[in-house]
């Protein structure tokens, strides 16, 4: 297996990217979109074990203005551009770099649900959805309900425009964002709709992603419950969907959550995720 770091275009920004590739001619290329606020290192050991293992080369990389593609600080990102712009632009470098191999694409949690609005579809031969999901403030179950909704409370929108961020580390709830992504992320979560209830967002195309795609829901994951999960079936009406649930002791791990199905705490978990190496 070896590793080459990787620039990314995005529009006028450029995204900090990493590719594991695998000893022998890649299988698939496999583009691995990241959650809300969690640095593209999380995932490093989990791609080197796509690669090692399963033949893929694997893409990750950090959003624009996030983790190693800049400072959040003075950003005018948004979650648009996170979840569409960079997005796409993460997945068509990918493609640029290795044309011949079938193209995967896999989205942990944010990463998961943005593909209606990108173009190209056609052109994906699998998705895997980990812990995405059309998540509502009130799908949390108690107590972390009560965290939920203090972390969007309405007080923090204008305070993160008015520092030019929002400072999530010395709040202790991750890392920091952008002011607009943690503002428009705000309304996805307390709205009913989800993104449909964003004006800004722009007209999704449901109907362009046909492929396979695996949905895996966490059974222990407060952020995004299993519900919220499936919830996102609608998103991808013409795709052919399976359902996993992952159960933390039928992995022998003892609690698995939102965030750690990908980390290294998840390996474990990561044959479940993926399925059968076929």
């Amino acid at each position: 297996m070896s590793v080459e770091t990787k620039s990314i275009p995005s529009g006028d920004r450029w995204l900090a990217g990493r590719l594991a590739r695998p000893d022998t001619t890649p299988r698939a290329v496999a583009v691995l979109h990241g959650a809300t606020g969690v640095p593209a290192r999380f995932y490093a050991e989990f791609a080197d074990w796509l690669a090692a293992t399963r033949g893929l080369a694997c893409l990750t990389y950090d959003y624009r203005d996030f983790g190693a593609s800049s400072s959040a600080r003075g950003s005018d990102a948004t979650m648009t551009d996170w979840g569409v712009r960079d997005q796409q632009a993460a997945r068509d470098c990918l493609r640029a770099a290795l044309p011949d191999a079938p193209l995967w694409v896999i989205g942990h949690s944010l990463g998961g649900m943005m593909l209606p609005f990108q173009t190209g579809l056609d052109g994906i031969e699998r998705v895997f959805t980990v812990a995405s999901g059309a998540v509502h403030v009130s799908d949390h179950p108690w107590p972390y309900q009560a965290l939920a909704r203090a972390f969007w409370s309405p007080v923090l929108p204008p305070l993160a425009r008015r520092l030019g961020y929002l400072p999530a580390r010395a709040m202790r709830v991750g890392h920091d964002l952008p002011a607009e992504v943690y503002a428009q992320w705000r309304i996805w979560c307390t709205s009913r709709g989800f993104h449909a209830a964003d004006a800004t967002l722009g007209r999704p195309n449901p109907h362009a992603l046909t492929c396979g795609v695996r949905m895996v829901a966490v059974a222990d994951d407060d952020l995004c419950p299993p519900q919220a999960v499936w919830r996102l079936m609608r998103a991808y009406p013409q795709a052919r969907k399976r359902q996993v649930t992952i159960v933390p002791g039928a992995v022998g791990l003892e609690r698995i959550g939102h965030l750690d199905i990908l980390g290294p705490r998840g390996r474990p978990a990561w044959d479940s995720v993926m399925g059968p190496a076929d």
